[in-house]
């Protein structure tokens, strides 16, 4: 099987926030690249979290937000509904396929939690796909 590494997006190729981002810095991140969710790092370069666009809407709705309001508000008040957990990247892609069936990708961490980059639920499925018509 491959090592999770072969399916690597890297840090520098992919988008991220800050934990010391604002609410308004993150929504528009999300809105200039597109996302759906984008992890959330340390200054340090630790994974921190992801957090989701309904995540976002649904703090924003329960908390009557306008942009102003969201210019001065922490992203890290927000509490994600769902957890995106991250993986070391010793792991194999078969270690990939429970976290894949919740999770759009997964964050990819060496071992002291350093953020290095992803691995998407796409490119796993184009591997497994391929692989299991050979």
């Amino acid at each position: 099987m491959q090592n999770i590494l072969f399916f690597l997006i890297p840090k520098k190729n992919i988008e991220y926030i800050y934990d010391t981002y604002t609410i308004r810095q993150a929504l528009e991140k999300m809105e200039y690249y597109h996302y759906t969710m984008i992890p959330i790092i340390s200054r340090e370069g630790k994974y921190v979290s992801s957090i989701s666009d309904a995540d976002l809407l649904w703090y924003i709705k329960e908390n009557d937000l306008n942009l102003e309001k969201s210019e001065k508000m922490n992203i890290m008040e927000i509490k994600p509904f769902r957890e995106i957990k991250s993986m070391t990247i010793d792991k194999e892609v078969t270690d990939l396929i429970e976290l894949m069936i919740n999770q759009n990708f997964i964050p990819v961490v060496d071992d002291v939690n350093n953020f290095i980059g992803i691995v998407t639920r796409k490119a796993v499925l184009e591997y497994l796909s391929k692989n299991i018509k050979e």
